[in-house]
């Protein structure tokens, strides 16, 4: 299934990806080669785009049309940049209203 305009490198490593996309639209590198211990179904659209779904409990198995790949984030031998914490607060700006205090006129 790969097609040497589908195959790119890696970033990080080197190595032969291909970019798939997602069922949420978000692009999602597998390795370049099918593998039977892949956990990610892909397959090409009718547009040619590559699409990609994760195995779940419901549908376990690639449908026919299908080819179990890994993604490239599991076997990549370059080390991940560290998380980062919690985001800083953001500065206020405006004035807050104050509570409702029970007042009447």
């Amino acid at each position: 299934m790969p097609r040497d305009h589908d195959v790119a490198s890696c970033p990080s490593c080197g190595d032969r990806i291909q970019w798939t996309t997602t069922a949420t639209g978000r692009r999602q590198a597998v390795n370049a080669g099918p593998n039977a211990l892949g956990n990610l179904a892909v397959y090409r659209d009718g547009v040619g785009t590559l699409r990609s779904r994760g195995l779940t409990t419901e549908r376990p198995n690639p449908e026919t049309y299908e080819q179990l790949y890994m993604p490239h984030a599991a076997t990549c031998p370059a080390p991940r940049p560290p998380r980062t914490g919690p985001a800083a607060p953001r500065p206020r700006s405006g004035v807050r209203p104050a509570p409702w205090q029970g007042w009447t006129r």
